[in-house]
């Protein structure tokens, strides 16, 4: 999703689901591994991707097979058939920005998520898919294309998350394997799972005549969108991070299970997996209501449900760093005067002490 300027895209310390034991200079010593072992996977990468640039991937799109050429983990473009040259956005699912270290969460390095985002286009690179389309575009022409073998696929790797560009939840096959992913630590979740990933910036600066700008939020819970509205001008290079509402750890799933065995909202919750009863419970525990998408006759007795819950300490909260980004202009994401902060390594959020180049 790496080439529009706007997409259509407690504790104050990280949160490290990985590895909450470890002590500090065993972590330090962990995480220097951590990020060589991704420096020499960034240069393996880098020359498969040169070895195999003027290669194709073979698709079949809506039932006929052609070849593609892969721009990132999300998206590619035609070069046959109907759609022949058209640029194509994957639905149902993003990959982190690959136009450098733009993505910083838990105890990872930005370079370390960079890494992942050429992970994810190999990875596109190296299959044969089946993706269909409605031949629908998006408001700047890119063609939308659904690629369900793919998306499980990199999911359930960690390549990528799951992605609806509304406040809907994503597939529960989606949601299945991004679960299984962040559960067994795989890619992208290996060192820490924000509440929300921040996928696009947008400073106030780049079209002043506008009265507020967005940024865009997408949960890893289940993957709806929520847009931030700000007014804020953003300094090239400079990091813009999250400080997270989020339930103590457990709740979610604890109150959700109270849901699930209540005889009485049994016949209501039918149609609703567990990770949607987990998204009911965290909305509500954190902004006070359930999403607008859940309406009819279960709505008021969920809403009752939680209420009780909330009153006898169940569904308490704390505040915790989530994710951050890196602000870049598009106009200087790529080409000879793309900004410095893109090159070698990159730069850290400057809430984050530097423990890589200390463990030296």
């Amino acid at each position: 999703m790496k080439r529009t300027r706007h997409e259509s895209s407690a504790s104050e310390q990280p949160n490290d689901a990985a590895s909450p034991n470890i002590s500090c200079a065993a972590r330090r010593g962990l995480l220097t591994l951590g990020v060589v072992a991704a420096f020499i996977a960034g240069a393996w990468f880098t020359s498969i991707e040169s070895a195999t640039a003027n290669d194709m991937t073979r698709v079949f799109l809506n039932g006929r097979p052609v070849p593609v050429r892969f721009n990132d983990g999300d998206s590619f473009r035609v070069f046959a058939g109907e759609f022949s040259g058209a640029q194509c956005r994957l639905a149902g699912f993003n990959s982190l920005e690959s136009f450098g270290p733009a993505h910083q969460w838990g105890s990872w390095h930005p370079y370390e998520l960079y890494i992942n985002a050429k992970q994810a286009t190999v990875n596109g690179r190296r299959g044969t898919w089946h993706c269909f389309t409605s031949g629908e575009r998006d408001t700047y022409g890119r063609l939308l294309v659904e690629c369900p073998d793919l998306i499980v696929d990199s999911l359930r790797r960690g390549y990528a998350h799951a992605y609806q560009p509304n406040d809907t939840p994503s597939r529960p096959e989606y949601l299945r394997a991004q679960h299984e992913a962040m559960r067994a630590r795989r890619g992208m979740w290996a060192h820490g799972v924000p509440r929300f990933i921040t996928t696009s910036l947008h400073s106030a600066s780049e079209d002043p005549s506008r009265d507020a700008h967005y940024d865009r939020r997408i949960s890893t819970l289940d993957g709806h969108t929520e847009s931030r509205v700000h007014r804020n001008n953003y300094d090239e290079c400079e990091w813009v991070c999250d400080t997270e509402t989020a339930l103590m750890e457990g709740q979610d799933e604890a109150v959700a299970r109270t849901l699930r065995d209540d005889p009485s909202l049994a016949p209501l919750l039918s149609e609703w997996t567990n990770i949607h009863l987990m998204e009911f419970v965290t909305r509500f525990a954190t902004v006070g209501t359930l999403p607008e998408y859940l309406t009819g006759a279960s709505r008021d007795p969920i809403l009752r449900h939680l209420e009780a819950a909330r009153q006898t300490g169940a569904l308490a909260t704390r505040t915790q760093r989530g994710s951050c980004m890196l602000y870049v202009d598009f106009t200087r994401r790529y080409g000879d005067d793309r900004a410095a902060c893109l090159g070698g390594h990159g730069t850290l959020p400057t809430d984050l002490p530097d423990q890589w180049h200390a463990a030296h």
